[in-house]
């Protein structure tokens, strides 16, 4: 009588970070579904991902990018820091160049659009895993023609904070600026935006995925 082999390969670990419950339920149920994948973490918010992170220490990081607390992309430069070993792959609804771009800078292995089959994310699960990038071909060529964002780091923290009405005072405060170097920085993103103001020009740095 002959043992059983025990040195089958383990599953790969999974961490979903999704804020839409419907999806995050059905990613998670067609994932598990695969015979070599376990989801061994589910979270909502942004900032909730490395903690979940370092608890169950996932091979590969699913993340959305549109998240509460903070957005997938800010997360998965954090997990690069704190969990080197877990792999990233953003998943989003929104093909916008720029975000494949802050992507790749935040150290996702890859990028894909929602709207293809659960086959082809899992064949991505173990190809980013084996170490190769995956992104999506359309939104590669896409953010190659498209070129980098225009906008500093900075410009682009003022356009953030100017959502929802806030005024110069209010950006100034939040970023410890003084009021003109507020308008200074939203005069050169309005600039660089070919807008007429700062409510356009945050709409289109949404767009084209650089905030």
């Amino acid at each position: 009588m002959t043992d059983e082999p025990t040195d089958a390969p383990h599953p790969i670990r999974v961490l979903l970070a999704e804020d839409q419950g419907m999806m995050r339920g059905a990613l998670a149920l067609l994932l598990g579904m695969e015979e070599d994948i376990e989801v061994v973490a589910q979270v909502s918010a942004g900032d909730e991902i490395v903690g979940a992170a370092l608890t169950h220490r996932p091979d590969v990081a699913l993340l959305d990018i549109e998240l509460p607390g903070c957005s997938g992309l800010d997360a998965a430069a954090e997990l690069r820091e704190q969990v080197p070993d877990c792999r990233v792959l953003i998943l989003t609804t929104f093909g916008r160049p720029g975000y494949l771009r802050r992507a790749m800078e935040a150290g996702a292995a890859g990028f894909l659009v929602k709207d293809g089959p659960v086959e082809e994310l899992a064949g991505a699960v173990r190809r980013i895993l084996a170490g190769e990038t995956v992104v999506d071909p359309t939104l590669a060529a896409a953010a190659l023609s498209a070129g980098p964002s225009p906008l500093t780091a900075r410009e682009c923290d003022v356009l953030r904070a100017s959502a929802d009405g806030a005024t110069v005072a209010d950006i100034a405060g939040a970023l410890h600026l003084s009021e003109s170097t507020v308008r200074n920085y939203l005069s050169s993103a309005i600039g660089k935006t070919a807008t007429r103001n700062r409510a356009e020009a945050l709409r289109e740095a949404r767009r084209q995925g650089w905030v």
